[in-house]
C-alpha cells in the first residue's frame, strides 16, 4: 500500500457539505480541518483513530468529530464492499444557528461535546446511518431540514461513548501536523517490525530526547505507549480474522509473547485469548 500524506483543504461555500461514498481505503489519510465531521460507514471492519484514541469498529460506525481534531479515514485498509457518508459542518453554522436559536441549544451542546469525539451505537447509529445514506438524493432545502433532524436525534441519544477523557484541543498548525502525519505514516508502514526511536526521531530531524519530549506533548502519549496502542489495535483485527494469539503477537511487531499479553490486557482490559474466545463466532475477513 502506498502511503500518501495530504493536507485537507476545504473552503465550504455552504453551511455543510456531504461526501457520498468517498473512497479513500488505499490512503493513510491522517488529516484535520476546522469543520465538524459526522462520518458513517457500514459493511466494513476497521480502525477508529481519532486524536490519540485508537480502537476498532465492526460492521459499521457512526462518529462525530470536533473541530481541528486530527483523525484517520475510517476506511483505511478496508477491502470489503462498504458504504460511507461524510458530513462536514461549517463552524459558523454551528455558532450562528445552533448557539443563537434556543430551540437548537441541545444541538449546540452536542457540538461542544464533539471535542471529545463521540461514537454512537445501537438504534441511534442504525437510524442516523439510514438517514445519511438518503441525504445526497434530497434537494438543498430538504437536506438542510434533514441535517437539523439528524443532529436533533444525536443530541437526544444516550447511545454513545466519548473517545477522550478531556476535550481535544489541536494546538499545532500545518507544519506540526505534517510532522505528526509523517510519524503516523511511518508507524503504519513499519509497526510489524522492531522500530527504534532514533529512526523515527530522524524523520523529524530531532535527537532522541528532543523527539520524545515533542511526541509526548503533541500526541499526549509517549512514543512507545502510542506504538503499543497502535500495534494492539492491529492485533485485535488479526484475532478477529482468525489468527491465533502467537500469530497476532509477532505479526504486529511484538518480540515477546508475555509482553504482548501484558500490553494487550492493559489496553483492552482482557487478555488476548479471552478476547479471541469472546469473538470466536464473529470472525471477519482479513
Amino acid at each position: 500500500m502506498k502511503i500518501q500524506l495530504e493536507t485537507f483543504k476545504q473552503e465550504a461555500e455552504g453551511s455543510f457539505r456531504l461526501l457520498h461514498n468517498p473512497r479513500l481505503n488505499d490512503l493513510f489519510y491522517w488529516h484535520f480541518h476546522p469543520e465538524y465531521e459526522l462520518v458513517y460507514i457500514e459493511g466494513a471492519n476497521g480502525t477508529r483513530h481519532v486524536g490519540d484514541h485508537i480502537s476498532t469498529y465492526r460492521e459499521s460506525d457512526l462518529v462525530l468529530i470536533g473541530s481541528y481534531i486530527p483523525h484517520l479515514n475510517f476506511d483505511h485498509g478496508v477491502r470489503t464492499d462498504y458504504k460511507k457518508e461524510v458530513l462536514h459542518i461549517n463552524t459558523s453554522f454551528k455558532n450562528k444557528l445552533f448557539q443563537e436559536i434556543p430551540e437548537l441549544s441541545e444541538i449546540f451542546e452536542l457540538f461542544e461535546k464533539s471535542q471529545y469525539g463521540i461514537a454512537f451505537s445501537g438504534a441511534t447509529k442504525a437510524e442516523v446511518g439510514e438517514r445519511l445514506k438518503r441525504l445526497y438524493a434530497l434537494s438543498p432545502f430538504e437536506q438542510f431540514l434533514e441535517v437539523l433532524h439528524i443532529f436533533k436525534i444525536l443530541s437526544k441519544s444516550e447511545e454513545y461513548i466519548l473517545l477522550h477523557e478531556r476535550p481535544v484541543i489541536n494546538r499545532y498548525g500545518k507544519k506540526g501536523q505534517e510532522r505528526l502525519r509523517k510519524i503516523y505514516a511511518f508507524i503504519d508502514e513499519n509497526y510489524h517490525r522492531k522500530i527504534e526511536v532514533n529512526e523515527v526521531a530522524a524523520i523529524c530531524n530531532l535527537g532522541k530526547a528532543a523527539f520524545c519530549r515533542y511526541f509526548k506533548k503533541a500526541a499526549g502519549n509517549t512514543f512507545v505507549g502510542f506504538l503499543n496502542q497502535y500495534r494492539i489495535s492491529q492485533a485485535k483485527r488479526l484475532l478477529l480474522t482468525g489468527k491465533n494469539v502467537s500469530e497476532a503477537c509477532y505479526e504486529c511487531g511484538f518480540e515477546s509473547l508475555s509482553y504482548f499479553n501484558r500490553t494487550f490486557k492493559k489496553v483492552v482490559r482482557e487478555n488476548p485469548s479471552g478476547f479471541r474466545r469472546r469473538h470466536s463466532g464473529l470472525r471477519i475477513n482479513g
